[in-house]
């Protein structure tokens, strides 16, 4: 992409994003997301009803009395975005493509991070990792991500989610908010990495799919290519029961990926690339409030 075009569309996402951030999801997004670690702050006299767990032993054998530790929650977080920038996301046949709808949410929790203080760090991943851009603050930092956000091409096609799980886990030791952006369009099992990364994280799915993902329609001859693979077969959409068929499998692989989060007590939301990504992520705000 010209220099000239990627400036306009980062200033036109940079202005939706800022606005989205700070009029619709104020205080959303703290209330979501803030709080959910606490550190150590100081020590003060046990005081009847405190949790003997809190008693910090060294200091009250010191002063002969007993002492608890104080926490308060921490006011800062770093925030990661996992974005799936394989081959799939080059899909859409309605408002925008997958990768546009990728981009735009992830703009918005980008913005809506350093609103907050927050750092905010991205892992773009297809099957390996793509680019890694650690967390760190302020608007120049966003911006930069934006860039890469639009203007980023991959290497490699295919999907490993169970590999940029592990990598999160590793190479981020301090305790953060994940968004994981993906359509989840991936062959190989993830749910044992997922659970694990959750355990250390706090890891939240979005999925972004495309309607004609859900369904087949009905317009005879259709060439189709898996996006990962790249290879092609035709289909005849006229018959019912390849229609049925397809849908059948769509149900299946969402209620696969449904029970994966469920398991493994991750918060997910879904959104097509028709639909206004602003409502859901306002509901999943409020569930977690």
């Amino acid at each position: 992409m010209e220099t000239s075009e990627l400036l306009k569309k980062v200033r036109r996402i940079e202005i939706k994003s800022r606005g989205l951030s700070r009029n619709i999801f104020a205080g959303q997004y703290h209330s979501a997301f803030k709080g959910r670690g606490m550190a150590f702050s100081e020590v003060r006299e046990y005081q009847y009803g405190d949790d003997i767990r809190d008693i910090d032993w060294n200091v009250t054998a010191r002063y002969n009395k007993p002492y608890v530790k104080v926490f308060e929650e921490e006011r800062e977080l770093t925030v990661m975005l996992l974005v799936d920038v394989s081959g799939s996301r080059d899909f859409g046949t309605a408002v925008m493509m997958k990768k546009e709808m990728i981009t735009q949410i992830a703009a918005t929790l980008a913005f809506s991070a350093i609103q907050n203080n927050d750092k905010i760090g991205v892992i773009f991943f297809s099957d390996h990792i793509e680019k890694f851009i650690p967390p760190q603050k302020g608007r120049k930092h966003t911006l930069f991500i934006l860039r890469e956000l639009i203007d980023f091409e991959p290497s490699e096609r295919k999907t490993d989610l169970s590999m940029v799980l592990k990598y999160l886990t590793s190479a981020i030791k301090k305790r953060c908010t994940t968004f994981l952006i993906s359509d989840f369009i991936n062959p190989l099992p993830y749910k044992d990495a997922l659970s694990i990364a959750n355990k250390k994280h706090d890891v939240v799915a979005i999925q972004v799919y495309d309607r004609r993902e859900e369904e087949i329609p009905n317009v005879g001859l259709m060439k189709i290519m898996d996006a990962e693979s790249e290879k092609e077969m035709w289909i005849d959409t006229s018959s019912s029961k390849t229609r049925r068929t397809y849908a059948e499998w769509w149900r299946r692989r969402q209620t696969e990926m449904t029970d994966t989060f469920r398991k493994s007590r991750v918060d997910a939301i879904s959104i097509r690339t028709d639909q206004d990504f602003v409502k859901s992520l306002i509901a999943l705000f409020e569930k977690r409030a």
